[in-house]
């Protein structure tokens, strides 16, 4: 539903299928071309408005609630509002349609996995003007509506991403991310073998600013509790380890700066480790080596259904797998009894 207060003014109402959705999410789902600064723009200079109220990009919605939306630039408008041409984004290549529709590891007629490459960032920010959510086009093959990110990945993170091919796939698998239906297993490399081999890190976590950009730390009095399950699959003697990790909550940044606090940086994480984060003399990649392994979730359609999916390493990790001596082809949960 919409309701037109004047020619320049719109008020939209949230449905009951856009419940708990986030306002950025909300957002992109509507006015597609309106970027993360953009938004956070209106949003800061209150033109945006939630039931009459200041609200945030991270704001969860409900269903019966009022958006108000300002006078859009032209470009950021949506199909068929009376606009100037929107300037178009680059078109992608024949070339790269088929590259980013190869890595699709599952498709049915709700959800989208894919193997998302390190350096891909999901979402635009700033200095980012290549992102996975830009390209989502590409991956609407035979459904009605574009693809919906459900949740994210670092950009130096590989894996498993799920994509949600309509409204309400969206809406069911937000929730379910949300809550405790979800597994997660991402497999890294530690400099250094963490202590036990299988442990529980329990520390909140907060953001905080700094000349590198978003960044994260340790903050037990004002962080959000973060909760990192473990366990070393094989080690390098005291060199190295091949981890396991299960994030219980999805705080940005969370596997990298928990196991940088118990001492054991994932390789490559210079943003929180710096030299530390490196192995003296050894002929790794300085990316980081941290993977999206495997994603299990009920599907979003309910019954006995489940969403499983593993994704293979990226040729730096692999390579680096090699190096060390590690497995890459180790199958099975290594959390299997643990709530």
């Amino acid at each position: 539903m919409s309701e037109n207060k004047s020619p320049s003014v719109e008020t939209r109402t949230v449905t009951s299928d856009e419940a708990d959705v986030r306002l950025d999410r909300w957002f992109k789902r509507h006015f597609p071309d309106v970027g993360h600064g953009y938004l956070q723009k209106l949003l800061r200079t209150g033109q945006i408005r939630v039931d009459g109220k200041r609200a945030e990009t991270s704001t969860r919605l409900a269903a019966g609630q009022s958006i108000r939306i300002p006078p859009l630039a032209d470009w950021a408008k949506p199909e068929g509002a009376a606009a100037a041409p929107a300037p178009k984004k680059p078109a992608m290549s024949d070339k790269d349609i088929a590259a980013l529709q190869a890595l699709v590891l599952f498709k049915d007629g709700d959800v989208i996995a894919l193997n998302k490459p390190a350096g891909l960032a999901v979402q635009g920010g700033t200095n980012t003007t290549k992102h996975l959510d830009a390209m989502l086009d590409a991956l609407r093959f035979d459904a009605k509506e574009r693809p919906k990110l459900v949740h994210r990945l670092d950009k130096d993170t590989s894996g498993v991403l799920l994509l949600a091919r309509n409204t309400f796939a969206a809406s069911k698998l937000t929730e379910q991310f949300r809550g405790r239906d979800v597994r997660k297993i991402y497999w890294a490399a530690t400099v250094g073998v963490p202590k036990p081999y299988q442990g529980k890190i329990d520390l909140a976590l907060a953001k905080e600013g700094g000349p590198q950009g978003e960044r994260v730390a340790g903050d037990e009095d004002d962080g959000k509790r973060a909760v990192t399950y473990y366990s070393v699959l094989e080690n390098l003697g005291k060199q190295a380890a091949f981890v396991a990790m299960w994030p219980r909550t999805g705080r940005t940044h969370q596997l990298r700066v928990h196991m940088n606090a118990i001492g054991t940086p994932i390789l490559g994480d210079g943003k929180y480790a710096g030299q530390g984060a490196h192995l003296p003399g050894a002929e790794i990649q300085k990316k980081l080596h941290l993977h999206a392994r495997r994603l299990i979730l009920p599907h979003p359609r309910g019954g006995s259904r489940m969403i499983d999916v593993t994704a293979p390493l990226p040729d730096h990790m692999l390579t680096t797998w090699k190096y060390l001596g590690f497995s890459a082809s180790l199958k099975g949960d290594p959390f299997e009894g643990v709530e």
